[in-house]
């Protein structure tokens, strides 16, 4: 035990944060293999439990059977306990535990939590974990009153309690897993305003990061916020108009649905009109904002938008002759650099598995493939309809899109790096660039 604990002690943190995933995956899935899991009747293969749990864990959304046709209460009890076990992370919800056991946070814990909410340092690591569990509780249990009023109009008390506090806990986890049944989604709710709305509400404070939310109310005023909050509810802002004009141009859908869609695609999954049905041109825009996503330290996934914020103002440079910056700060050239590292390493990433895809899957035809691998990516949900109908194959390599998109690319490639390289420079020679 004592040699264990010396070989956990020198391992990365990436390897053990993905270590951790990995194993509570594998747990979810044999858990959703039991008999007391599964519906009577209905047929749960290996690949099926595993999707499922991936899934959940990384807070996709992509399912490849029906949750509420397939498994009982007990089953879909798993999966929301998955869901809010990948939302917070494996290693914030293991610090949150050993909080309220009174145990002391070592060292290793505060940065493995450093790692997994990729904050620069480790002020405030303890407090920030029992705000963000807090945060979490709140939020979750507004939304599943909320949720409540709409869904014990249509189901039982019981029912409609156990609907609700499911949804909730997908919705602010930016998973769109739901238990209504038959593929639905929350199509059959697509003129419920309340529950539109209070979805959406559950999806943006969900993918605007656990920080951006604290640095809200502390502050309490725009102009005193962190250059990354201006940034993050700046870059959501836009992308939310953007994308609900567009959609609204592109598809036969209601304001509110276009507007419910462009939130929805920011990694949470959830629809309220059969995506399937949607033009190429619907479809690219979602593409569009399933690949920037949420933001950093949120329970999404994607490329995060202060990603993409850095990139434009990088380029927006490029044109001004001016170093990069925004709201009266310079933008350091290492998140620079890293922004971009992260984006072109993300659409290498898009590109092979894409490729792999078109292979595997003949019988579907481009954009349906290129729009699931970047919902997997993104830990986004949406999908074309396509999911249930995968090979083995093709599930088993969205399974690893799913982990790669919750965990990122940098932190999977951090896991076998483990010394520093000595910094050497050499002498400066012009590459002709366009």
């Amino acid at each position: 035990m004592t040699h264990l604990k010396r070989v956990v002690k020198r391992q990365l943190p990436g390897r053990i944060i993905t270590t951790g995933f990995a194993l509570v995956i594998l747990l979810g899935a044999f858990l959703l293999l039991l008999p007391c899991s599964v519906k009577p009747g209905a047929e749960v293969t290996f690949v099926d439990a595993l999707f499922t749990s991936t899934s959940a864990v990384c807070v996709t959304g992509l399912i490849a059977i029906d949750t509420a046709d397939h498994f009982t209460a007990f089953g879909q009890g798993v999966v929301a306990l998955l869901i809010q076990i990948g939302g917070l992370g494996v290693t914030s919800l293991g610090v949150g535990l050993m909080i309220a056991a009174g145990k002391r946070v070592s060292i290793r814990s505060r940065l493995l939590v450093k790692e997994a909410l990729n904050i620069d340092n480790y002020k405030g690591i303890v407090k920030l974990v029992k705000a963000v569990l807090i945060m979490t509780l709140c939020f979750e249990a507004v939304g599943a009153f909320l949720s409540f009023l709409v869904f014990v109009q249509d189901y039982s008390p019981v029912r409609a309690l156990g609907i609700s506090i499911f949804h909730s806990i997908a919705a602010f986890n930016n998973s769109g897993f739901d238990i209504l049944g038959g593929l639905r989604n929350l199509i059959p709710y697509q003129d419920n305003i309340l529950l539109n709305m209070t979805t959406c509400f559950l999806i943006i404070f969900g993918g605007i990061g656990f920080l951006v939310i604290l640095d809200i109310l502390k502050m309490r005023n725009f102009r005193k916020l962190s250059l990354h909050s201006k940034a993050v509810i700046t870059t959501s802002a836009i992308l939310i108009v953007a994308g609900t004009l567009l959609l609204k141009a592109t598809e036969n859908i209601s304001w509110m649905g276009a507007f419910f869609h462009s939130v929805s695609a920011r990694t949470a999954g959830f629809s309220t009109y059969s995506i399937g049905e949607f033009t190429n041109a619907g479809l690219f825009v979602l593409c569009i904002l399933m690949f920037i996503g949420a933001s950093p330290g949120s329970t999404g996934g994607g490329i995060k938008t202060s990603t993409f914020f850095v990139l434009v103002q990088y380029t927006k440079s490029m044109f001004t002759k001016e170093d990069a910056n925004a709201f009266k700060r310079s933008i350091p050239k290492q998140s620079i650099t890293k922004a971009f590292g992260i984006t072109i390493l993300s659409g290498a990433v898009i590109c092979l598995v894409v490729f792999l895809m078109c292979i595997l899957e003949p019988k579907f035809d481009f954009m349906q493939i290129f729009f699931e691998v970047i919902s997997a990516f993104g830990t986004v949900g949406l999908s074309t309809g396509i999911t249930p109908y995968l090979s083995d194959a093709g599930k088993l390599v969205i399974i690893l899109m799913m982990f790669v998109g919750r965990l990122g690319a940098v932190t999977l490639i951090s896991m076998w790096i483990d010394r520093q390289q000595p910094n050497v420079r050499y002498t400066e020679e012009t590459v002709v660039i366009g």
